[in-house]
């Protein structure tokens, strides 16, 4: 049976950092998708990266400058490094996991995990 568990949120300030974590168990390869997303109050869930089987990260150009990315396939976990966090930063973050690895749209997912919290204070 596969889970996914985020963990690694919390309260910051604003110019903070924080590092989230995501353990994908139950997966006997490394062929499957992993992402990160994001939903505050009120406002749709918003995709933050893809992770792919092979290394590959795909992510929207507004998050590069404070959010980065990795993966490492032996436990594998996905991270989310964020810094210079802003009020507008706060929300759910969710991690999630399916597919094979290759092809990886946003309707692959299908394992979702609780979420951690992230709340950034001016």
């Amino acid at each position: 049976q596969v889970t996914v568990e985020e963990s690694g949120g919390g309260s910051v300030q604003t110019g903070g950092s924080l590092k989230l974590s995501c353990l994908a168990s139950g997966f006997t390869s490394k062929y499957y998708c992993m992402g990160w997303f994001r939903q505050a109050p009120g406002q749709q869930r918003e995709w933050i990266a893809t992770s792919y089987h092979d290394g590959n990260i795909n992510h929207p150009y507004r998050f590069q400058d404070r959010f980065t990315v990795s993966r490492d396939y032996t436990k594998h976990t996905l991270y989310l490094e964020m810094s210079n966090l802003r009020p507008g930063d706060t929300a759910m973050y969710y991690c999630a996991a399916g597919g094979d690895g290759a092809v990886c749209p946003a309707t692959v997912f299908d394992k979702w995990g609780q979420g951690t919290q992230v709340t950034v204070s001016s």
